[in-house]
C-alpha cells in the first residue's frame, strides 16, 4: 500500500494539513520501529487513529508491538484532556481484592461531559498477570487497566491499550 492510498478517507471528510502531516509522521515512525514495509492492516490502523483521535507515535501515545498498534495510558489521558473530560473516579472492588496475595480489582468511571452517567471499566492485577518489572505495584497496574478500559469505552476507541 502506498502512502497515497494510506490517506484514503470516506468522502465526508478531507483531512487538513496538520492531520495529513500527523498521518505521514506516524507512518514514518512506524516504518522506523518495524524496520520494514508496514502491513496494510497496520497502515490502515495508524491512519484511522491518527485522524480520528490525533494520537502520535513520537509523543508516546501509541506503540507498535508485534506488528499491531496499541494506545498508551499517556495517549488516553491526553485525549481525555483534549476532549475536556469532566472526571475520572476510581474505587476498589473490596470483595474481589486480596492485599495479602497482591490481588486487586478496581473500577474506574469516566465522565466525558457534564451530566454523563459515566463509562465504567474494570482492571485487575496480581503477580500472575503483571510483568516482573512491576511486581509489587499490582494496585497501580489494576488502576491503570481500569482507567484505560473506561477511557476507551468513553471515547469509542477500538484499540487495545499497552501498559
Amino acid at each position: 500500500m502506498t502512502e497515497q492510498t494510506s490517506l484514503q478517507l470516506d468522502a465526508e471528510k478531507t483531512p487538513s494539513h496538520p492531520e495529513r502531516q500527523l498521518v505521514q509522521d506516524n507512518l514514518r515512525a512506524a516504518r522506523h520501529i518495524v524496520g520494514k514495509k508496514l502491513s496494510p492492516r497496520l497502515t490502515k490502523s495508524l491512519n484511522a487513529v491518527s485522524l480520528e483521535f490525533g494520537f502520535a507515535l513520537d509523543k508516546g501515545e501509541l506503540q507498535i508491538l508485534g506488528g499491531s498498534c496499541y494506545v498508551t495510558h499517556t495517549g488516553l489521558l491526553r485525549l481525555a484532556r483534549r476532549e475536556k473530560c469532566c472526571g475520572i473516579k476510581v474505587e476498589t472492588v473490596d470483595s474481589l481484592c486480596d492485599p495479602a496475595a497482591h490481588r486487586f480489582v478496581l473500577k474506574a468511571t469516566v465522565y466525558p461531559c457534564q451530566g454523563s452517567l459515566g463509562f465504567v471499566g474494570y482492571g485487575d492485577a496480581d503477580p500472575s498477570n503483571v510483568s516482573a518489572l512491576v511486581r509489587g505495584a499490582e494496585l497501580r497496574m489494576a488502576e491503570t487497566r481500569a482507567v484505560n478500559r473506561a477511557l476507551r469505552k468513553a471515547y469509542g476507541i477500538g484499540l487495545c491499550s499497552a501498559e
